[in-house]
């Protein structure tokens, strides 16, 4: 993990590659985004940058690195999983594809299986508080192939209500990848798992689910390193109630923050 100390805004900003997607130069600026939309610039040469950040980073084309966690795939752009994409040098394609896959297996190689349950009793034990919650939850481990990009996701726990919202057993379900058991999968699912189990990030999505027939609300957290947990709300059985004079208030903040 590579840590840059900045000035930005006329603060000492301390930062770690953990958090940082890619860095454009714009002249001598360094413009830094992190996860979670957050943007700094700061007055840094991008070989120093480089320096500092070489063993996460690739140099995609002369004035911008991108953290290899944060790359999804490369076709006629470099695709984010948080849905960005970037340019890069057209000529030094199989170049970069060579080094984002190396950089990409090291990284998850490095995942490690240490304090990740080895079993389903395991996974049970750990998760003993929500076998009962009336609401469907899994903890899902995330697939690469072996160009090191995610491309489905395992199932390693889950409780009643999450078998009862997919239609299915909890035998049929566990240890079983979501691409054996459904047909067509959502990339904008694939991606935002990929996030949280990489980044760390908090995510929710809302959406139309063609494998259960229902419209979901997920929020999906990390868990175990390469693994995310995901709670699952069926919209169409939950009713809401009107309980602040802020509503209309807080309802606009929170479509704001879901733009991001």
């Amino acid at each position: 993990m590579g840590i840059i100390n900045i000035i930005s805004d006329r603060k000492n900003i301390t930062l770690n590659s953990d958090v940082i997607l890619y860095i454009i130069m714009n002249g001598k600026i360094a413009v830094i985004h992190i996860v979670g939309g957050k943007v700094y610039q700061t007055r840094i040469a991008l070989k120093d940058l480089e320096g500092l950040l070489k063993e996460d980073f690739v140099k995609v084309h002369r004035g911008c690195i991108v953290s290899v966690k944060a790359v999804h795939e490369v076709t006629d752009m470099v695709n984010l999983s948080n849905g960005e994409e970037l340019p890069y040098t057209v000529r030094k394609k199989k170049q970069i594809v060579t080094e984002i896959q190396e950089k990409q297996k090291k990284m998850i190689n490095a995942l490690g299986k240490k304090g990740i349950p080895a079993t389903k009793e395991e996974y049970c034990r750990h998760y003993s508080s929500f076998e009962y919650l009336p609401i469907a939850f899994t903890d899902i481990e995330m697939v690469f192939n072996e160009e090191s990009h995610a491309v489905d996701w395992i199932f390693r726990y889950a409780n009643q209500e999450l078998a009862k919202l997919e239609k299915l057993s909890l035998d049929q379900l566990l240890g079983k990848s979501f691409g054996s058991l459904f047909a067509n999968m959502d990339p904008k699912w694939l991606r935002s798992y990929e996030r949280s189990a990489l980044y760390g990030e908090v995510l929710e999505l809302m959406d139309y689910s063609p494998e259960v027939d229902r419209n979901l609300k997920v929020i999906c957290f990390p868990t175990f390193k390469g693994h995310c947990g995901c709670i699952l709300f069926d919209l169409d059985t939950i009713k809401a109630v009107d309980s602040s004079n802020n509503i209309h208030k807080m309802w606009n903040t929170y479509l704001k923050n879901r733009t991001k």
